[in-house]
């Protein structure tokens, strides 16, 4: 799509701030930066619709007995491990086709529970309530990051832990060129302050551990 910015277009999907300016274009498609919560972010009518959106996850190799994936997934697995109980129940939200994350917390003592819209789609999974919610590669997939939040917000209990993985938007990357950018699923770009923002306003705490592991911790309630 391409043409000029409706009013609308410029609204933060995460804060609904008016007035997001523009920031980058690559491909035809615009990215705009919020001035309140400093969320980058490519406007809605330029995500994909449903099926492409499905059709380019279908091309992840997510093995999960890859030892490099997992590898991978180990900073936020060992995150997690340093601060949950033992036998803590959680969730693991966008799991993906080849959840390896599960395996790797079920070993350390975890139960996890499976949800996502396109290759978990149970809707009783999102009924309960959990010790922790673990989001790896998956928060800049969010198009409404003001309801995905508030929705991750529900499924905590006091004092849950939320834990995110997602390559975070620091003064040190260039933006022409990232690698974040060339995935057209990824349409939510998250700051340092972004993050401190989600904390303020949802009422949890924030420990960031650059470059990819966010670990928020929900009020006692």
């Amino acid at each position: 799509m391409s043409g000029r910015l409706g009013a609308t277009a410029h609204r933060c999907p995460l804060c609904w701030t008016d007035g997001a300016r523009p920031f980058y274009r690559e491909r035809h498609r615009p990215y705009l930066r919020c001035e309140r919560c400093w969320l980058t972010f490519i406007p809605a009518p330029w995500h994909l619709d449903p099926e492409a959106e499905r059709a380019r996850y279908d091309l992840h190799e997510n093995d999960a007995e890859d030892f490099g994936y997992r590898a991978y997934l180990a900073p936020l697995v060992e995150a997690l491990v340093g601060v949950l109980s033992p036998g803590a129940r959680g969730l693991d939200f966008g799991c993906g086709p080849g959840p390896a994350l599960p395996s790797m917390l079920e070993a350390n003592g975890f139960q996890v529970a499976l949800f996502d819209p396109f290759f978990a789609p149970d809707p009783r999974t999102l009924e309960h309530r959990y010790d922790f919610v673990a989001c790896t590669e998956t928060v800049e997939h969010f198009c409404r990051p003001d309801r995905s939040f508030a929705a991750l917000d529900g499924l905590l209990k006091p004092g849950a832990t939320l834990g995110i993985m997602t390559v975070v938007l620091t003064d040190e990357v260039r933006f022409p060129g990232w690698h974040y950018i060339q995935d057209p699923t990824h349409v939510a770009f998250y700051r340092p302050e972004t993050l401190a923002w989600i904390a303020e306003h949802w009422g949890w705490t924030l420990d960031l551990q650059l470059p990819r592991v966010v670990l928020f911790r929900k009020g006692p309630g």
